[in-house]
């Protein structure tokens, strides 16, 4: 896959992948990070990445199959605005918790009752996040069925969202990522092994 291998270059070149000892923001340890907010300030690159996600939201799910595309702050959120752009659909978005001030809103934009969006996110570990946006989202009564990430980490979080009906699709994972760039000869088989190790 071009795309991966492209992609997967990019990542290390710039420091978007590390290698190493991690904590995340769930509290578990990790052997890499990854950190794709860095990515926007790469226009170009960035470009690539929307239209890509945008080809595959057509093969896999089809842009007339939503009515919206949602996401959660930050990093998602900066994707799925591009995305919104390209595709010309609505965008919406769920707060990590409601703002203390004004109409107490956690879904901030303007969507109607019953209809459907797709959620967008960056990274996907145990899917926690977008599991805690999918309940305001339904209690709003909007219907959610697909889930898109650009890096799947191999963690749960396609199982974790399935119960919850929704399927996760992602543009790459981990895996390929580091298979990747250990065939590249730009990490070494201790590194490749420690990621393979960690996804069990």
């Amino acid at each position: 896959m071009e795309f991966v291998k492209e992609f997967s270059t990019f990542l290390h070149e710039k420091g978007a992948i590390k290698f190493g000892d991690f904590t995340l923001s769930s509290g578990k340890k990790s052997s890499y990070y990854i950190d794709l907010r860095i990515v926007p300030s790469f226009p170009h690159q960035f470009r690539k990445m929307i239209k890509h996600l945008q080809n595959e939201i057509s093969e896999n799910i089809g842009l007339d199959n939503f009515d919206y595309l949602v996401s959660v702050p930050t990093s998602g959120l900066v994707i799925a605005s591009a995305l919104a752009t390209e595709t010309v659909k609505p965008l919406i978005y769920v707060r990590n918790k409601p703002k203390g001030y004004g109409t107490s809103k956690s879904i901030e934009g303007y969507f109607e009752s019953g209809k459907k969006a797709l959620m967008i996110d960056d990274v996907a570990t145990t899917g926690g996040s977008v599991i805690s946006a999918l309940k305001s989202l339904k209690d709003a009564g909007i219907v959610i069925t697909d889930a898109f990430v650009i890096v799947n980490r191999m963690e749960g979080a396609d199982k974790a969202l399935e119960s919850e009906g929704v399927k996760m699709h992602d543009l790459t994972n981990i895996l390929e990522i580091t298979n990747s760039l250990h065939e590249q000869n730009l990490i070494s088989d201790a590194v490749l092994n420690s990621v393979k190790k960690q996804i069990g």
